[in-house]
């Protein structure tokens, strides 16, 4: 069963610790946790504050109140690196000045300063080597720049650069983003081999089970389940089972309870009329009659406390069971528009060379009616080129690409919106011919109803920014025909995911997308796949 705290003593503890962004939104109020040694996972809905959690205990944000307490060295590795693409790798992973030292004593240098940089790290370049080649990087890597890497390897750099720092406690913020399948297994083996404490937030079913126990935060405290996914979701389903049983029960214990407070008032009215007639019929004095009504209501009122008492507790735990269940809501929307019968062509190309120097087979990508092609291949094979290409966005190396019907992509940095407007204003400037009711009707479909449909952009967590833009390209006007969507379920929690593949069941275009996910292949049904190097 699932307790509130672990039960070894912590590595990582935040107590009473609230934060609040800028523009005064809070994200997280007093929470309490307690991450103790060994390998744990934080996991809850987007927006949760599972970021914002690994942020305050790297050091990067300050709480508004409360205290945050490590036990050793941090290494963190955030959802999205921020990189100058004109920086030396070596430089990135912390070992350049040493790197210099040592080639310069190599060279013939007796300069005390470069023997004090060196130290004891003479091995650097070959720990730094073997680093990168563990994580699969490419050799050479150490002499490129950082624009040189695709997302991909930026993220294994990064996790490189911590290998290399050897941190007592080790963040990770969704770090299998980006990775195609041989850097995923290499990260695996890292994880699995890790002997200090870990903490990571991550959606990838896979790297859960390889941890101790996972904590859910959730109502802005966090509760722990022992085991990887597997056990928490078996535990999470019976807590699940259990809540409903509980609503069932109090639904309808409040049903009865209002019942019985109707037939309460019913008798009370019943044996006030009698009481009426009873002092009209008899000879009893003025002062004997008030006595007795002033009893009776006394009585009555006893009466109607103690059924409104019953009702208010029915209605109490009929409260309680149903802050209990989860709201996993899934988007359900019907998009006609996007329709492309079968057989009609969609995409063909010619020659086609990308600016990476990926050759694509003539034919491979010719697309026709709803067909649903999966785009894989190694990092840096060139598959968000290739997604690009076919949007306009980039020129091609060589051939062409022919475009038959309107296009919508779905980037994989979700840079689609514009973060100073609204959610309501990015889809509506996307779709000018359609009217402000149903913009919002449709945005409710997507799971912004109300208020949160005027939420700026930049405000949102990953997976509502993943709806967000995905409702600004379904509803576009033009309605896209093919769909270009590049890793979509990088950042989204469980429930965020549920609700990307309910859109995609509504879809009735074409759909090419790039995905390192198997399971998110299966689940939009692909029906060939294309293999870029």
């Amino acid at each position: 069963m699932p307790t509130t705290r672990p039960t070894s003593a912590p590595v990582v503890s935040l107590t009473g610790v609230s934060f609040a962004w800028p523009d005064g939104t809070p994200a997280l109020r007093g929470l309490d946790l307690l991450v103790p040694p060994g390998r744990s996972a934080l996991v809850g809905a987007n927006g949760a504050g599972k970021s914002t959690v690994l942020r305050l205990v790297a050091g990067e944000l300050a709480p508004s109140s409360g205290v945050v307490s490590v036990a050793g060295e941090v290494g963190y590795l955030p959802q999205d690196l921020t990189l100058d693409a004109g920086r030396d790798v070596a430089d990135f992973l912390g070992v350049a000045a040493t790197l210099d030292a040592l080639r310069a004593v190599e060279a013939g240098s007796v300069d005390p300063a470069h023997y004090d940089a060196v130290g004891d790290d003479w091995d650097v370049e070959e720990r730094a080597t073997a680093t990168l080649a563990r994580l699969g990087l490419p050799d050479g890597t150490l002499g490129r720049r950082l624009g040189e890497l695709s997302g991909g390897e930026v993220v294994q750099l990064g996790l490189a650069r911590l290998l290399l720092a050897r941190p007592e406690v080790l963040l990770l913020d969704e770090p299998t983003n980006n990775l195609d399948a041989a850097a995923r297994a290499r990260l695996y083996d890292v994880v699995d081999a890790w002997g200090g404490a870990l903490l990571v937030v991550s959606h990838d079913r896979e790297l859960l089970e390889r941890v101790d126990r996972v904590g859910d935060l959730h109502d802005g405290a966090v509760r722990w389940y022992g085991g990887g996914y597997s056990a928490y979701v078996e535990q999470v389903e019976a807590e699940q089972e259990a809540a409903e049983r509980a609503v069932t029960a109090a639904r309808s214990d409040v049903r009865r309870q209002r019942a019985d407070r109707q037939e309460a008032e019913r008798l009370l009215a019943q044996r006030k009329r009698q009481g009426a007639r009873n002092a009209a019929t008899s000879n009893m004095g003025k002062g004997a009659q008030d006595f007795w009504k002033n009893r009776s209501e006394k009585h009555a009122a006893k009466y109607r406390r103690l059924h409104d008492d019953r009702l208010d507790a029915a209605r109490e735990r009929l409260d309680d069971a149903e802050a209990r269940l989860r709201d996993d809501r899934v988007v359900r929307v019907d998009l006609p528009a996007t329709e492309v019968p079968r057989g009609r062509v969609v995409l063909t190309t010619s020659g086609l060379v990308l600016r990476t120097g990926a050759e694509v087979d003539d034919g491979a990508l010719d697309v026709h009616g709803p067909d649903r092609i999966a785009v894989v291949g190694p990092n840096g094979a060139g598959k968000t080129t290739l997604l690009h290409t076919v949007a306009g966005r980039l020129a091609p190396a060589a051939g062409e690409v022919s475009l038959r019907v309107p296009a919508g992509l779905l980037p994989q940095r979700l840079d689609v919106l514009d973060d100073a407007r609204s959610v309501y204003e990015n889809v509506a400037a996307a779709a000018p011919g359609r009217d402000r009711t149903e913009v919002r009707a449709m945005l409710a479909r997507f799971l912004f109803r109300g208020a949160r449909a005027d939420v700026a952009a930049g405000a949102l967590s990953g997976g509502e920014r993943l709806r967000a833009t995905l409702a600004a390209v379904l509803l576009a006007d033009p309605a896209p025909q093919l769909l270009l969507l590049d890793e979509p379920t990088n950042n989204l929690d469980f429930a965020a995911y549920d609700a990307l593949v309910s859109a995609l069941a509504a879809y009735r275009g074409a759909l090419l997308v790039v995905s390192h996910d198997p399971g998110f292949l299966d689940d939009v049904g692909v029906d060939r796949v294309l293999e870029l190097g």
